[in-house]
């Protein structure tokens, strides 16, 4: 649960469940307010003319989406479940009323903000990478757990390479280049760093 969300908010939490590719909002639907992924995984997404989806990106537990909705009469994005997944919907009304009251939550609303700014310019440099190989290569050391080499992963493969702007099939032929090239080794829900690189 987000910390910085007061025990009245908390109070008048809706919860709802979805079935993977059920939609939570589409893009131009009346905001009510953000949500917490408490189960599952939601992704954000545009659809381009072509008809093709663009992932922006895709949140699981504890996270929460769309809370640029506080401020926006209108979501700007879809959120669909990638597999059937649970949230929980903290009105908007009571969100803002909370903020406008408590600075503490408000401040540390901000942070939760800045945080994902960081994390968004993270996210844009990795896709300004032209090459496959690099990118992938760069996921990886951002993403390796506190021994530099372990990457683990609660989504698939496919929401990744979503994330990174890849097909799943560049994304998992890039895999499998690194893991020939011993570069990786890959087992159920995690990936190994055999030489570990700093950015």
């Amino acid at each position: 649960m987000p910390d910085w969300l007061p025990a009245a908010v908390r109070a008048k939490a809706i919860e709802r469940k979805l079935k993977a590719g059920e939609a939570l909002f589409r893009l131009g639907d009346k905001t009510a307010g953000l949500y917490e992924v408490i189960a599952g995984r939601v992704r954000l997404a545009r659809v381009d003319r072509d008809g093709h989806e663009n992932v922006l990106y895709v949140a699981g537990p504890g996270e929460t989406i769309a809370e640029a909705s506080l401020f926006s009469p209108v979501y700007h994005c879809d959120a669909v479940a990638s597999s059937e997944a649970r949230v929980r919907l903290y009105p908007k009304a009571a969100v803002l009323a909370a903020l406008a009251k408590d600075r503490n939550a408000g401040d540390a609303f901000t942070a939760a903000l800045a945080r994902q700014v960081m994390s968004l310019r993270t996210r844009l440099e990795q896709r300004n990478i032209r090459s496959a190989r690099e990118r992938v290569r760069h996921f990886l050391a951002l993403n390796s757990g506190a021994d530099g080499r372990t990457v683990a992963f609660a989504g698939t493969l496919k929401d990744i390479a979503a994330e990174l702007g890849l097909t799943h099939e560049a994304f998992y032929r890039t895999l499998a280049a690194l893991e020939r090239a011993g570069e990786i080794e890959r087992a159920r829900g995690k990936i190994t760093l055999t030489r570990p690189r700093r950015l």
